[in-house]
């Protein structure tokens, strides 16, 4: 009787040391079983907020051409300086105005196809400066366009209206969006018989778009004896797109 107690004994210990290398051999398995993943269901929800604009930008250019750079810089810089004091004049602060862009361009002639004596030859220079304004009160937009051009503003005219505030706008749209990702995610977690759990992730994604049409205005175009150039701000729409993961209660 006693010859078989020591054989059980060595049975029960090799069946415990097989069962811990197969534990240790795979301890995934061990962590499924203590482990249960929750499932999580991800939605998507667009925000809309639309703003009359508040402020308007844009592009001004004094354009001028003569023989030489110098004599073509010197008119430039005459323009634009009574450009500039009239936009100050008419109340815009010095943090509105930009200088937008600068250049000096030869003017070059080309020969003709059949003159092959003849090279190409400088005969001029073209001098660009263009000034981004922002102006803030849109009453006066129509106005400071028409009178820019008696002042020497030659080319550009692009108008841009835009917010001051657009973050603000933006939260708005933000708050929208969450509320339909929200709703969405609990009518479709409603139907299945299960209800949301904790957030697990969120990403978002904005942007805007300016009123349609925009305005644009070739300034050497525009009539002189207009008392203003007629303009419409129209609507700013901003548009915020939210991703929300939810872990799902079961």
């Amino acid at each position: 009787m006693t010859a078989f107690f020591p054989a059980r004994s060595g049975l029960a210990a090799a069946g415990a040391l097989s069962a811990l290398v197969l534990f240790l051999a795979n301890p995934a398995r061990a962590d499924e079983a203590k482990t249960n993943e929750p499932g999580v269901i991800t939605v998507s929800g667009e925000g809309v907020a639309t703003a009359a604009p508040d402020m308007a930008v844009i592009s001004l250019t004094v354009l001028r051409e003569a023989e030489t750079a110098r004599e073509a810089l010197d008119a430039n810089n005459a323009a634009m300086a009574d450009v500039l004091a009239a936009m100050k004049a008419d109340g815009i602060a010095e943090r509105d105005l930009q200088t937008g862009g600068f250049s000096v361009q030869p003017r070059w002639v080309y020969p003709r196809n059949d003159d092959e004596n003849r090279k190409p030859e400088i005969v001029g220079y073209t001098v660009n400066n263009t000034l981004t304004v922002r102006i803030r009160d849109l009453s006066r937009l129509g106005a400071i366009l028409d009178s820019s051009v008696s002042l020497g503003v030659n080319q550009g005219g692009d108008v841009m209206f835009t917010n001051d505030d657009k973050e603000a706008i933006r939260e708005t749209a933000r708050l929208d969006a969450m509320k339909q990702a929200r709703a969405k995610a609990e009518a479709m977690t409603s139907a299945l018989g299960v209800s949301l759990g904790r957030i697990a992730q969120i990403s978002e994604n904005s942007g805007s778009a300016p009123p349609m049409p925009m305005v644009r205005a070739e300034m050497a175009m525009m009539s002189k004896a207009a008392d203003a150039v007629p303009v419409a701000a129209g609507e700013n729409e901003y548009r915020v797109t939210v991703n929300v993961t939810w872990e799902i209660d079961q």
